[in-house]
């Protein structure tokens, strides 16, 4: 033991002196320096010291306990049961109290009545043992106890404690059970409960008067899932389930967007408040502004036994600085909020536009919750908690497990973690489907927009750039020498491409009464002509990247459409009274578009809504669905007509899937960045790394964020960014990162250390620190990667025309897509010669000019996909897709002339019944035979220079785009930069090139 204390000195001794350099080299650490010498003391502390003893536990009860607002004494002469309480109640924990079966650690009187007991253990014994022992004690109280002083016997309230745990029965209950608990209760809690029993001894306890008080449920207002989930709700937490591990009775109601989940919420806490007597419920939201939407909800609520409003029978608190209201029944919070209540301390918040503050789900170091007084664990009977994915998977949950109370979770979108929080306790299920069947929702439709930039990204012409600050949106322009080359990804992020932006909109214009909402077209009727009325436009609400991409598209809408500001308003946490723009889009009828980031994505109601446009890819599948259920809430005609006059009821909402995300494969699980920039920016990720005080969260957040980055730099910054970090590429040590906070390999490190004897948790530490260290160490590294993040300004791309790839709707069934297939098979059959020259023309060596036969393709391409046919290739592909004909690994990439070539081929082979090999995306498989190739040329020793490798890389691409490559294409960009034609021959000979040409035809040729 001094040896480990000696060693543990040396480490602290050792912080210390880190804690001393960092600060003379940042201030900043200086004010956190106490809290983090603090932490390591106290983690010291902890693995340093023994076990409490029995003795030692009970000086540690005996604090717990006058925190409670007990009175603590001794059997003796000296004991006074009278003692007069404060606001907690009068109650008298007195020591070694011997009982008919033995000695008690402590019996429990309140105002003068015998009711508990508690029995304390040393640290780390068997508490299961403990509480038979403590069972024995309140079963058998003596004979004068139990006819002078015990208020019942068997005594109802029995405790065991270590110090460290604590558990609790109250045989109250029906078919009572042990469940942990926080500390314990106050002496008027035990009073209150004590009074109720008397009162109605058959029903003596809250979970008693749930199995036996709660009426029938008056279904008349509800609807039958509401009906169900009530029901479920009720069962479950009368019989306590979903306990298992927890001591908190946890259950889970999933409930589509729209279906009434807030409604639901406040009927079955109505209904426990007034039948079951539950003394509090707590509401737990995500965000501020959907707290107020709650506490509206629950005031305005019409109890159905007595007409009156929810407001008018109890207190409905919004939880704020002024602390929690006594008298409130029900009190609405987010959990940050919650937790200020309940320490004290301070949670970092942004105020936005209209002065409301929104706190950050970011907080220095661990959530550490104390016993508060003013709000004691045994606050709440009930809490429901609405969407609050962030407040019960990481840091935060230990603010709930505070509370002696069952939870129920509402939610449209569980996910794994959220079975695995409520202990897989689902009482109901309503999905999405089943809304739409019950006409609670609206089904929607899938309209695809696609152009060649979205999906191929561009290229900008050198010469005068635009460049605008991502931070100020400042203005400028700057040379470049050469052409500048960008990608899908970047699209909308790196790059703003104006007329990418302008094709999509206009696109969506020119379709939205034709393809998109053809019912709403209004014609001349001397003429024919399409009428445009604004007031048919449908309420649409675009998703956008950021808020720079968000306002470049207000911008764009406004030009396309001609309309002014009070056409199209963006609705971000940045913008200007987002709270009021939000109210106007719900109820004005000429503000008919809203761009948003995330502020309306979830949560936020808008029941108009007909049309989303998604100028953003989502990966979350829980995300999206919630994005998604932004349009599918019904109204009333007369609501709708309000906002949207002349066009008869919402029947559904349509998607406009503009980046592939409708076919993108999504994780059940939440995103890798788990902060937002708003919450916590790189400067600060970076600056906790350095103070060795970054959690698992802030290291995921902070690998997605340099991921962003090694995708934005050129391949000189990586080079520099290599040697700063003696030779690790940034790419390695993101992933390190996110290996060493990955469940699974957090899982392995755990078991691995426990064979080997040592401490599971440190051995995890230690492994996330090893993936920190090229950052923690390197301030210089640091400080280079926060500069190139800070230049990284959004180009703007002015020169590049955009082309439309694909506009129509998506299949919506698998009968469809085999009818589609079935079509276009026979067409190929009833033009099979002319479909067999053109394959034959992209052949290697064939005689036809690859331009030739670019062109007869795209002549193909444009005839196919004209009315009433309408087959485009991406439509084609995807069918082939869905009836499993087709081979793809990146579904949100556009398809191409290329890819219609390669189905033109499978049915010229005779497809499926005659074993043809399936069709894949041209450019995977160019990319696939390329990587091949040079293969074969490195174990042929063929090595090539790097300058030689641009010029293969780049004919490859050039095989991506059209096909075949046409020599010709080497006087064209990008070859130009390398003097074209001549350049190539004077790189490799003319003999080699021409070689490596025919090769290269052969090898990646269709």
């Amino acid at each position: 033991m001094r040896d480990q204390l000696a060693a543990l000195q040396q480490a602290q001794s050792a912080d210390d002196n880190r804690l001393l350099r960092r600060q003379a080299t940042d201030p900043a650490a200086a004010s956190e320096s106490v809290a983090e010498r603090a932490r390591l003391l106290d983690n010291a502390e902890q693995a340093a010291r023994e076990p409490l003893t029995e003795a030692q536990v009970r000086t540690r009860l005996d604090e717990m306990l006058t925190e409670a607002g007990w009175s603590v004494q001794d059997a003796g002469a000296d004991l006074n049961l009278h003692v007069q309480g404060d606001r907690r109640g009068s109650g008298v924990a007195v020591r070694e109290v011997t009982t008919a079966t033995g000695r008690a650690d402590y019996a429990l009187y309140v105002e003068r009545k015998l009711v508990g007991v508690i029995e304390a253990k040393r640290e780390g014994a068997d508490l299961t043992a403990a509480q038979a022992q403590a069972d024995r004690y309140a079963d058998h109280p003596t004979d004068a106890q139990q006819r002078l002083i015990a208020w019942r016997t068997p005594l109802p309230f029995r405790y065991v404690s270590d110090g460290g745990e604590t558990r609790f029965r109250n045989t109250l209950d029906p078919d009572s059970r042990t469940r942990r608990i926080f500390s314990f209760h106050q002496p008027r809690t035990l009073a209150r409960w004590i009074r109720q029993a008397e009162q109605d001894p058959q029903a003596p306890s809250y979970r008693a008067r749930l199995r036996h008080r709660m009426p029938e449920l008056d279904e008349r207002p509800l609807r039958p899932a509401q009906i169900k989930a009530v029901r479920g709700v009720e069962e479950s937490v009368a019989l306590g389930k979903g306990q298992q591990g927890t001591g908190q009775s946890r259950s889970l109601v999933q409930m589509a967007t729209g279906a009434g989940k807030t409604y639901t919420a406040v009927t079955f806490a109505y209904r426990m408040l007034k039948y079951a007597q539950a003394e509090r419920v707590l509401f737990l939201v995500d965000r501020n502004n959907l707290g107020a939407q709650a506490q509206t909800e629950f005031e305005n609520f019409t109890t159905p036994d007595t007409n009156r409003t929810f407001a008018e029978l109890f207190n409905v608190q919004r939880l704020g600085v002024e602390g929690m209201n006594p008298s409130a029944k029900v009190v609405v919070s987010t959990v940050q909020r919650l937790y200020m209540e309940l320490t004290g301390a301070s949670v970092p918040a942004r105020t936005d536009a209209d002065g409301e503050e929104e706190y950050s789900y970011e907080a220095p170091g661990e959530i550490a919750v104390g016993y508060s007084r003013n709000i004691p664990p045994e606050s709440f009977d009930l809490i429901v908690v609405d969407e609050c994915h962030r407040s019960i998977y990481g840091k935060w949950r230990s603010v709930l497990e505070y509370f002696d109370a069952p939870i129920v979770g509402l939610t449209a979108t569980p996910v794994a973690q959220t079975f695995g929080y409520f202990n897989g306790n689902l009482v109901s299920e309503y999905t999405y489907q089943e809304a739409v069947a019950d006409g609670v929702n609206v089904d929607f439709q899938v309209y695809e927009i696609l152009t060649r930039i979205t999906g191929e990204g561009g290229v900008i012409a050198q010469g005068t750039i635009p460049v605008r600050d991502r931070r100020t949106r400042r203005q400028r322009y700057e040379d470049f020498d050469e052409d500048v080359t960008y990608g899908a990804r970047e699209v909308g992020v790196g790059v703003i491409s104006k007329d990418q932006l302008r094709t999509v909109i206009r696109t969506f214009r020119e379709r939205l009464f034709t393809e998109i909402f053809p019912d709403r077209a209004k014609r001349d009727q001397e003429t024919g002509e399409l009428l445009w009325d604004e007031m048919y436009v449908p309420k649409t609400l675009i998703f956008a990247k950021n808020d720079n991409h968000a306002e470049e598209i207000v911008e764009v809408v406004r030009d396309v459409f001609g309309k002014g500001d009070d056409f199209c308003a963006k609705i971000t946490h940045a913008a200007r009274k987002p709270a009021e723009r939000l109210s106007d889009f719900r109820n004005l009828p000429q503000l008919r578009i809203a761009v948003t980031v995330d502020m309306i994505a979830t949560g936020t109601d808008v029941k108009p809504l007909e049309c989303l446009l998604f100028l953003r890819d989502v990966n979350s599948w829980a995300y999206f669905e919630q994005m998604k259920g932004r349009g599918a809430r019904t109204l009333s005609l007369t609501e709708f007509e309000r906002v949207t006059p002349g066009v008869g009821p919402k029947t559904h909402f349509v998607i406009v899937d503009a980046v592939g995300v409708t076919r993108k494969d999504k994780v059940d699980a939440g995103p890798l960045e788990r902060h937002t920039e708003k919450d916590l920016n790189l400067e600060k990720l970076l600056r906790l790394t350095a103070r060795g005080v970054a959690e698992d969260e802030h290291v995921s957040t902070l690998a997605s964020r340099l991921a962003k980055l090694d995708l934005q730099m050129t391949d000189e910054e990586r080079a520099e960014i290599e040697t700063l970090s003696n030779g690790v590429p940034l790419k390695t040590i993101v992933h390190n990162m996110v290996e060493a906070v990955a469940v699974d390999e957090q899982a392995r490190t755990r078991e691995a250390a426990e064979q080997l004897g040592l401490d599971p948790d440190k051995a995890v530490r230690a492994s996330v620190e090893r993936a920190l260290q090229p950052l923690a160490s390197n301030p210089a590294l640091r400080s280079r990667l926060l500069e190139m993040r800070r230049a990284k300004d959004i180009l703007y791309d002015e020169t590049s025309r955009d082309a439309l790839v694909s506009a129509g709707a998506v299949a919506e069934d698998e009968s469809t897509a085999r009818d589609t297939v079935r079509d276009w098979r026979a067409y190929v059959d009833d033009h099979r010669d002319e479909m067999a020259a053109l394959s034959l023309a992209f052949a290697a060596g064939s005689q036809v000019p690859p331009r030739e036969a670019l062109r007869r393709l795209k002549d193909l391409t444009r005839s196919v996909a004209r009315p009433p046919r309408a087959w485009t290739p991406d439509r084609l592909w995807r069918s082939y897709e869905q009836v499993g004909e087709a081979v793809t690994a990146d579904r949100s990439a556009a398809r191409t002339a290329a890819d219609l070539l390669a189905l033109l081929r499978y049915e010229l082979a005779g497809g499926a019944e005659n074993g043809a090999e399936p069709p894949r995306p041209h450019q995977e498989a160019v990319q696939e035979r390329y990587a091949a190739w040079l293969v074969k040329q490195e174990q042929a020793d063929a090595n090539f220079t790097p300058t030689e490798r641009w010029w293969l890389d780049h004919i490859a691409g050039a095989t991506v785009k059209r096909v075949r490559f046409d020599t010709a294409d080497l006087d064209y960009a990008p070859f130009t930069m390398r003097n074209g034609t001549d350049g190539f021959l004077a790189e490799f000979g003319e003999t080699r090139a021409e070689e490596i040409l025919d090769e290269l035809d052969r090898e990646l040729g269709a």
